[in-house]
């Protein structure tokens, strides 16, 4: 997932009916058969504040709105990102749908609400009024009239790849931010490729920077130069490019002659340091953006901070402050964000965020006043108590016990939580808002971003910590230890304990002989760790992205996530790029159990004719099926041993969260757990359950 897409991408948040909490033990009334009826019921947690509502204001509704961009008239566009739609706000606060259909997600080039999108992520303007997107899922560059006609600029929908092209022939892989220049050229920040690609207003598509499935933090001129996770673009009067570059948390800058420099940051160093140049520190920085003057704004996601960075690369926070989130509307430091990723400014020096987990739209005055633009945040929090009282702030990964606890990675708050099974909630590791990567017991140890949970036998819960890339370990009594890799430090090496090294990985699973399985996402590969820490690459080779079915290194996955076990030791993954299912036997073959590589949709079928879209999280039962958090279709799947594919819980296309009787609504889910007859989903801000599974 990009950023909080692949990383977590994340950072799945919707409106709501209005519910009943309803508590984990109650199971409805009989069915016709005599049986327990399936029904899907709030566990833990909130489920308020997004939806896709066009109106003024706060009365508007956004889903993990991403990228911005203003034109001349001071109009805002907004890629509302899990809405498949590109929005528009007018300088009154007038929130229209430019394009799309919100829940619809597809690939058509029509005209306003009969177009389709697919997560469009960046967003930006040209002086004749056309709107460019990024559209990450469907790994093509489109463009939108004025009028709301949308085509293909570039790429074609569903077809990855590097190929310097023109049009349809051209191939980008998961591109989430887009520019332009006076000359009407666009530029794209290509996360998967980890390039920087140009497209003419002909739509002839060239590598400005970088090489594609070469990672790196390199500064030099063209394909010689290496970056990681490039996740936004912008462009100032003199032809320079911006780029927010996600993994390797720096600032970069490419000269139109395409000379790559760091402008801010240093390479794999987390934090978040005002200070000049290299000393300065950023948090997985997502948005960027320039104003007339020569400074650059950068949306630091994992800060939930505005950044401001001078022309001399000298840094200052604008608004926020870091570690602390909320959806305060204030000046400076006393304003809170929740994960901003994406930021744009006008020419009167007003800067817009978009606030991705709070679905709002904000505002920053040049006297640096935050104000709500348009949308309204949710209720998150860190708060322990009983269902819905309870708080989260993106939770993410989900594991349940032999006693029927539910373990989350609770991804925004950086904590571990546990939920008992009368959905009485507790911190267990971590304290909320406060990054680190400190061992130590309960509230004392530190996190950055945990993405992935699972559990052992002996009560251990191990943790993908995905900003930190290690995997942890949480013995019952909350002491955290660092099983494998060394906080800050990227890599994919092969070796015990502090030694190896892991890149952004997000899923995390155990097997009965206590050997934990690791989607190693930004690696592209599939890790395994002993129970005295020895990892070795299951399958997969670093830096490989593909679909190929083959065992060991010559295998290859795009953006694995999710992973999960059964009792016969084979290892089940999301892979979410591929949008496939895959299985790894205990020697390491891999195959596709469901899904063909890039083809998405939602068909309900058996083995390659299945769909999905964006998958993110697995689980298995007792009786060897497997279930699918399928994030971009809002469901959840149902894989049965052959290979038949049913959507259990949720209606394709459709967001929100409606309890009761199967299938119910749900929206993006990411974590998935089964405990008995119970199966435990995250999304938005809390936990949902289904209660005897069918």
């Amino acid at each position: 997932m990009g950023p909080k897409s692949t990383s977590g991408y994340r950072l799945f948040l919707l409106s709501i009916l209005s519910i009943a909490l309803t508590a984990c033990g109650g199971g409805g009334g009989g069915g016709g058969d005599g049986g327990p009826v399936s029904s899907l019921a709030l566990f833990a947690g909130d489920m308020a504040g997004n939806g896709n509502v066009d109106g003024i204001g706060a009365a508007a509704r956004f889903r993990s709105p991403q990228g911005l961009a203003t034109d001349s008239a001071g109009n805002v566009y907004v890629a509302d990102s899990l809405n498949h739609t590109i929005r528009k706000i007018t300088p009154a606060g007038v929130v229209t749908t430019l394009a799309g259909t919100a829940r619809v997600a597809g690939s058509t080039d029509a005209t306003g609400a009969a177009a389709r999108f697919n997560r469009p992520v960046g967003v930006a303007t040209d002086s004749t009024g056309n709107v460019y997107v990024a559209e990450f899922s469907n790994h093509t560059i489109r463009k939108i009239t004025p009028e709301g006609a949308v085509t293909t600029l570039a790429g074609t929908a569903g077809v990855p790849g590097s190929t310097d092209a023109t049009g349809a022939a051209a191939r980008f892989l998961g591109p989430f931010g887009v520019a332009t220049d006076s000359a009407g050229n666009v530029y794209v920040a290509d996360f998967g490729n980890h390039t920087i690609r140009k497209i003419t207003p002909t739509g002839a598509v060239t590598t400005l920077a970088g090489t594609a499935g070469a990672t790196g933090s390199t500064d030099a001129t063209g394909a010689a130069a290496r970056f990681n996770g490039p996740a936004s673009v912008a462009t100032d009067g003199s032809g320079n490019v911006y780029v927010a570059e996600f993994s390797n948390r720096t600032v970069r800058k490419i000269t139109p002659a395409g000379v790559v420099t760091t402008l801010a940051g240093t390479a794999g160093l987390t934090g978040s340091t005002d200070a000049t140049g290299a000393a300065a520190r950023f948090n997985f920085p997502q948005g960027v953006a320039t104003d007339s003057a020569g400074n650059v704004y950068v949306a630091d996601s994992g800060n939930s901070t505005l950044r401001k960075i001078t022309s001399a690369g000298l840094v200052t926070t604008l608004a926020g402050t870091a570690g602390v989130l909320g959806s305060t509307d204030a000046a400076g430091a006393a304003a809170s964000f929740r994960g901003p990723t994406g930021v744009a400014t006008d020419s009167a020096g007003n800067v817009y965020v978009a606030d991705s987990s709070n679905n709002t739209l904000r505002k920053i005055t040049p006297a640096g006043l935050v104000t709500t633009f348009a949308g309204t945040a949710g209720a998150f929090g860190s708060t322990d108590a009983t269902g819905a009282a309870a708080r989260f702030n993106g939770p993410a990964g989900a594991a349940a016990d032999s006693a029927g606890n539910v373990y989350v990675a609770d991804q925004q708050n950086h904590t571990l939580r546990k939920i008992t099974p009368a959905g009485v909630v507790t911190t267990l590791a971590g304290t909320a808002g406060v990054t680190g990567s400190t061992d130590a017991t309960g509230a004392a140890a530190r996190f950055n971003s945990p993405l992935g949970v699972a559990t052992d036998d002996a009560g251990n819960v191990y943790v993908a910590d995905f900003g930190n890339h290690t995997i942890r370990k949480i013995t019952p009594a909350g002491a955290v230890t660092t099983l494998a890799g060394t906080a800050g430090v990227t890599g994919s090496t092969d070796a015990t304990g502090a030694a190896a090294r892991f890149s952004s990985p997000l899923g995390v699973a155990t097997d009965s002989a206590g050997n934990v399985y690791v989607g190693d996402t930004n690696n592209n590969t599939v890790r395994k760790i002993t129970p005295a820490g020895v990892v070795t690459t299951l399958a997969g080779t670093a830096g490989v992205t593909g679909s190929t079915d083959a065992t060991g290194a010559a295998a290859s996955f795009f953006a694995p996530l999710g992973v999960a076990t059964d009792s016969a030791g084979n290892v089940y993954v999301a892979d979410l790029g591929n949008h496939t299912i895959r299985k790894i036997t205990p020697a390491g073959v891999v195959t596709t159990l469901a899904g063909t590589a890039g083809a998405f949709g939602s068909t309900d079928a058996t083995g390659a004719a299945a769909r999905f879209n964006g998958p993110f999280g697995v689980a298995t039962d007792s009786a060897g099926n497997v279930y699918v958090a399928d994030s971009g279709n809002s469901t959840l799947r149902k894989i049965t041993p052959a290979g038949a594919v049913s959507t259990l819980a949720g209606v394709a296309g459709q967001t929100g969260f409606a309890p009761g009787a199967l299938p119910g609504l749900l929206g993006n889910p990411s974590g998935v757990a089964v405990s008995g007859t119970s199966l435990y989903i995250t999304i938005y801000n809390g936990v949902a359950v289904v209660q005897n599974l069918p």
